[in-house]
């Protein structure tokens, strides 16, 4: 994935869900969904186990399927263990098929995953993160 690509994907991406997002302020999954909401991105929290609870003013939600139609996610931020990430991209080209990227958090790498997502058309980026690339670009 080059800068253009990735600056391209910051660009485009209005909404993301957060697959794995902690209610804990101090875990990675929650600090990352909060500042890029403070960067003007609607963060979508997903957990089973906090579903419609909220946090960050938004509902969470169990899975990507529960999120609600009339909300277009673009990107997945994936906070999960590479065994989970198969499920997730069948998912996203099942349930979700408005998602432009997945992007796997640091330590995430799934690659026969990446490859069935890119085959369908979507963008992924694996073991990086929004929080450190963003300023990395200058974004």
């Amino acid at each position: 994935m080059t800068d253009a690509e990735l600056r391209e994907i910051f660009s485009q991406t209005k909404v993301i869900a957060v697959v794995g997002f902690s209610a804990n302020p101090t875990r990675p999954a929650h600090e990352v969904a909060a500042w890029l909401q403070g960067r003007g991105y609607r963060v979508i929290p997903v957990n089973p186990g906090l579903a419609g609870q909220t946090y960050l003013g938004e509902v969470v939600y169990a899975d990507l399927a529960a999120i609600p139609r009339e909300i277009a996610v673009d990107m997945v931020d994936i906070f999960r263990t590479p065994a989970a990430v198969p499920g997730i991209v069948e998912q996203v080209l099942t349930a979700r098929a408005e998602v432009k990227t997945l992007w796997m958090q640091l330590g995430v790498v799934h690659e026969p995953a990446a490859q069935d997502a890119r085959a369908a058309g979507k963008r992924v980026v694996m073991d990086r993160c929004p929080k450190i690339e963003m300023p990395r670009l200058g974004i």
